[in-house]
């Protein structure tokens, strides 16, 4: 019998009502998007303070760290127990995926500086230039590299600074760090692969009624969706790809 693949979860955000009541909470998004059949997923919601007992990260294949909306340089009791607890998953050399506020804490854990994005927040459809150099054929990617891909940006801050062992794996026009990775366990996003057009106009909904953004810049955000999508198969792919060690045949 083949033993279940275990991960886990960190949810570095609270759920909304918007996905509470159409995706029944974050972690349903996350699992229909990284989660394969057969897999057991536990979730621990590290923003409220809920972290599973260090003995028991040895029984899993690997991690995700969500985004947040707070600062993956804050020092929160709740984001330095967190780094702790990623540092001693790279110990383990387990995998972990980091996702915007998750690939700022890797950058943080590992000795990179996060701070505020220079050239300012972003909230839409953006696409991101692959450092095809930095990506060996046949890994996660497959053999196809593309130059660019769309993917969803909903961030304020950035990696200012890599850490040393760092290699970007991709960059836009505002940032320089939109993706990379640390040897093989360790994979960083900016963008959110898990999110989709619908999540994305219900934060720019929410951002504009509480007053962080102006009418023009919400109409903005929405416009970058009006006749494309991101490339969310591709992203599921390797990411999936990543987490569960395959190297993709084609």
């Amino acid at each position: 019998m083949v033993e279940q693949k275990r991960y886990a979860l960190f949810l570095a955000t609270l759920d909304s009502e918007f996905v509470k009541k159409t995706y029944g909470g974050y972690h349903n998004v996350f699992v229909t998007t990284f989660g394969d059949e057969g897999e057991h997923w536990d979730s621990f919601r590290v923003v409220s303070g809920e972290f599973p007992d260090e003995k028991d990260l040895e029984k899993y294949d690997g991690f995700v760290i969500s985004g947040s909306s707070h600062d993956a340089f804050e020092n929160h009791d709740w984001i330095l127990k967190l780094c702790d607890i990623v540092k001693k998953i790279d110990e383990m050399k387990k995998k972990i995926l980091g996702i915007c506020f998750g690939h700022q804490i890797i950058a943080r854990v590992r000795g990179g500086t996060v701070g505020r994005a220079r050239k300012g927040p972003e909230l839409k459809l953006g696409d991101i230039t692959i450092v095809k150099d930095a990506i060996t054929p046949g890994s996660y990617f497959g053999n196809e590299i593309p130059d660019s891909m769309a993917i969803i940006k909903c961030h304020q801050d950035e990696v200012l600074v890599l850490p040393e062992t760092a290699k970007v794996l991709a960059y836009s026009n505002n940032y320089e760090v939109e993706m990379f990775s640390i040897e093989d366990h360790l994979f960083c996003i900016q963008g959110h692969p898990e999110y989709n057009k619908e999540i994305l106009f219900e934060i720019v909904d929410r951002v504009l009624a509480q007053g962080f953004v102006k009418q023009e810049f919400a109409d903005a955000a929405k416009a970058t969706m009006e006749n494309r999508e991101a490339d969310r198969k591709l992203w599921e792919t390797i990411c999936k790809n990543f987490l569960k060690g395959r190297v993709p045949t084609n």
